[in-house]
């Protein structure tokens, strides 16, 4: 059974760099059709979707946050990671990690229930 489960602080104080880790358990980010997303929900709004990375690591970026975000994996821990630079209280929101099937009609399949940041100081 796929499943992700990830971590980061829930404070972030402005201009630092937030840093949030998902870990996948059920199968490798590795296999070929899946790709692995971050995905967020700021208070009022709808889902934002951030940035991907491909199976063999290759990361595409929204255009809104290309200049801010970097999504990085580590194969042997099965882990891929999102770095959001120079945050505002404007990037206070629910973040997921998602996987995202590429076939052909692409959808998130799976998702983390979600973790709370907040932008602060």
């Amino acid at each position: 059974q796929v499943q992700l489960r990830q971590a980061g602080p829930g404070l972030v104080k402005p201009s630092q760099t937030l840093s949030l880790t998902c870990t996948v358990s059920g199968i490798s980010i590795s296999t070929q059709l899946y790709a692995w997303s971050w995905i967020r929900q700021p208070p009022g709004k709808g889902l934002e979707w951030m940035g991907v990375m491909d199976y063999d690591g290759d990361t595409y970026y929204s255009p809104a946050l290309k200049s801010r975000a970097s999504v990085s994996r580590d194969t042997s821990k099965n882990q891929f990671s999102l770095q959001l630079s120079s945050v505002t209280p404007e990037d206070t929101a629910v973040y997921y990690c998602a996987r995202l099937f590429s076939g052909e009609i692409p959808i998130h399949d799976y998702w983390d229930q979600g973790t709370q940041v907040t932008v602060s100081s």
